[in-house]
């Protein structure tokens, strides 16, 4: 059993917990993620390692309620344990040769491009960060990110805290400027990640990309979790979660990722009437 140290609620739709799981603490890098189970008869989730203390033997994970099993694992309390938490998987961001980045992250994708920021940053990289939400409500990690990030950008939709608009126009306006980076991170809602790397493609900028399609196993068996990436077929659990967002067909995977958006509503109302009868 994996026990919950820390439970953190960062808006009312993201929380942010750290596990008690020192082997997988023990070998987590960044770009990696885990599989849980909250309980014996749950379903397999993955999420992303957004931190991990090698010495405290913890993983941290930060998840949006989204789903039965997001809901669930949101009314876990300090103290007590998950299943299973199995990790790490995938393979880890590679950092070499990167001495300028752009580091953008959208919403929850924000979880996963702290920890980008974090490494590179600590390697002596001048490190841009990028992040983009629809309202001041729903930030998350702003403080974090100021401590490792050379330039901090905060976007909004509606223009509530900081630069009025998308990811994608704060970028636009870098690269004018003249910044030349070595590469540019992207993390968060498909689309966001499809409009940054066309704004990087005529630029030829290098544009590093974040999967999270459906996914089982996480061990490359049950193809879930396939992506087209050039033309051939990739599984997003073993061959990444990152890729070439000059390369990936977006279109394809937003379609894929819609193909349950009904059972996973259904199920989500299922999950809420018995947790208001205390029923599991």
């Amino acid at each position: 059993m994996y026990r919950i140290v820390k439970k953190k609620d960062l808006n009312p739709a993201v929380t942010l917990m750290s596990i008690e799981a020192p082997l997988v603490a023990a070998k987590a890098q960044p770009g990696q993620f885990i599989i849980l189970r909250v309980e014996e008869t749950g379903e397999r989730i993955p999420l992303t390692i957004a931190d991990y203390d090698r010495k405290l033997g913890t993983v941290t994970i930060i998840f949006q309620i989204v789903g039965a099993t997001t809901k669930l694992l949101s009314q876990k309390k300090e103290g007590e344990a998950l299943a299973d938490f199995v990790g790490p998987l995938g393979t880890a961001s590679h950092f070499d040769g990167l001495k300028k980045v752009a580091i953008i992250g959208g919403g929850v994708g924000c979880a996963i491009a702290y920890p980008q920021a974090k490494a590179l940053f600590g390697k002596g990289a001048h490190v841009d960060v990028i992040t983009g939400f629809r309202n001041q409500d729903i930030i998350i990690l702003e403080e974090e990110f100021k401590k490792v990030s050379t330039r901090y950008f905060c976007t909004t939709d509606d223009g509530s805290n900081g630069v009025k608009g998308f990811v994608s126009d704060v970028l636009k306006s870098l690269i004018a400027d003249g910044n030349e980076y070595d590469a540019v991170i992207a993390i968060g809602p498909l689309i966001m990640m499809k409009v940054v790397s066309e704004v990087t493609k005529p630029y030829g900028i290098k544009t590093i990309i974040s999967m999270n399609p459906i996914m089982i196993d996480g061990t490359g068996m049950c193809g879930g979790c396939r992506i087209t990436v050039d033309g051939e077929t990739k599984f997003a659990c073993v061959d990444g979660p990152e890729f070439d967002g000059h390369l990936v067909d977006f279109d394809e995977a937003i379609r894929r990722g819609k193909m349950y958006a009904e059972q996973e509503k259904e199920r989500l109302v299922d999950m809420n009437c018995r947790l208001m009868k205390g029923v599991r």
